[in-house]
């Protein structure tokens, strides 16, 4: 293992950002990434581990080291006659995961087939997408302690879960690094989601009434690919932006104003659709220099091939405030701002 200083991040975040680290390495063990944790301390640097570089956007060059980690592996640590438990060390590819639990016939995770990034990064951000969040199949993370390099494991409880959230974005943000994830996955009696309106729709296109999880998984994987760009052909990192939960009385004054507002009904009040506020507020499609808004999903900033990463905030930025004026709702951004 090498720690290499001033090191380009382009190749390693789905922008395609210019940025550079001041220092570099590249982790494929437990105990290298200890001798870069003794490294860091010594030196009192920032850090930050990328996985698949999905879920960031660098506005600024990084001062302190950042980690690519390499940790590989799955194995099927437990079983009985209804779920299985399989551990995914945190490096492996997510998308490269949940086709593994298709060809082996574990439900749980198909609705969240060819979402960017890596197994250790879908905890942090609570991953979803089509009626799933990947809490409902974790039952443990495994991590280990930035200042002393000891091993933690938290429970699904401890990890705190919320939309798009956990309490490794939240109250222990940058204390730990996940290195492996175990879910609990059904072996038979698959609990199904196609209520959501695109799957729903995309199965019946295909006159599939009665679907296996692994024609749900295709379903997806033909609406993500037409809605979502390519990262290796645009620059981008999926959902820029969060669905904002309101609660019913602030929907009930929305909807006056705008009765055709995309929204479901949840547990805490009323989810709006980002995508349709930012398309409707007139930004979908919109390009300045090589920053720009996606023409098919509005939810997606992208970089069309040389703009900064200050451009893409600056732009999120202007979205965030239109649409704050427009329909009186804050949006959040779901992508990590590194600065």
């Amino acid at each position: 293992m090498e720690i290499i200083e001033n090191y380009s991040l382009k190749l390693y975040n789905t922008f395609g950002i210019e940025a550079k680290a001041k220092y570099f390495a590249d982790v494929a063990t437990i105990q290298d990434l200890r001798k870069v944790l003794v490294f860091r301390r010594q030196k009192d640097l920032p850090i930050l581990f990328i996985g698949g570089g999905s879920n960031m956007l660098f506005v600024d060059d990084f001062p302190g080291i950042v980690l690519k980690l390499n940790l590989k592996g799955i194995e099927i640590i437990n079983e009985d006659d209804d779920f299985v438990y399989v551990k995914a060390q945190g490096s492996e590819n997510w998308h490269n995961f949940v086709e593994w639990t298709l060809q082996n016939d574990f439900g749980g995770l198909e609705n969240l087939s060819l979402i960017p990034g890596n197994v250790g990064t879908a905890p942090m951000q609570n991953i979803g997408a089509y009626g799933v969040e990947v809490k409902d199949y974790i039952e443990e993370v495994q991590t280990l302690v930035l200042e002393t390099g000891d091993e933690r494991t938290f429970t699904n409880e401890e990890c705190h879960f919320g939309y798009r959230e956990s309490v490794f974005k939240n109250e222990l943000r940058g204390q730990y690094v996940l290195v492996a994830v175990t879910f609990k996955l059904t072996k038979k009696n698959h609990k199904l989601h196609v209520d959501y309106g695109a799957i729903k729709s995309e199965l019946e296109k295909e006159q599939i009434f009665d679907p296996t999880i692994q024609e749900i998984s295709a379903a997806v994987i033909k609406i993500r690919q037409s809605k979502l760009p390519d990262p290796s052909q645009i620059g981008n990192s999926g959902s820029f932006f969060k669905n904002p939960v309101i609660s019913n009385e602030e929907f009930a004054e929305i909807e006056k104003l705008h009765p055709e507002i995309s929204h479901y009904k949840t547990d805490s009040g009323v989810k709006l659709a980002a995508g349709w506020l930012i398309e409707h507020a007139g930004w979908k499609g919109k390009r300045f220099g090589d920053a720009g808004v996606h023409d098919k999903q509005a939810l997606v900033l992208v970089n069309y091939g040389n703009a900064t990463g200050r451009e893409i905030y600056d732009l999120s930025e202007k979205i965030i405030e239109d649409v704050k004026v427009k329909y009186g709702v804050t949006l959040v951004r779901e992508v990590n701002i590194i600065q």
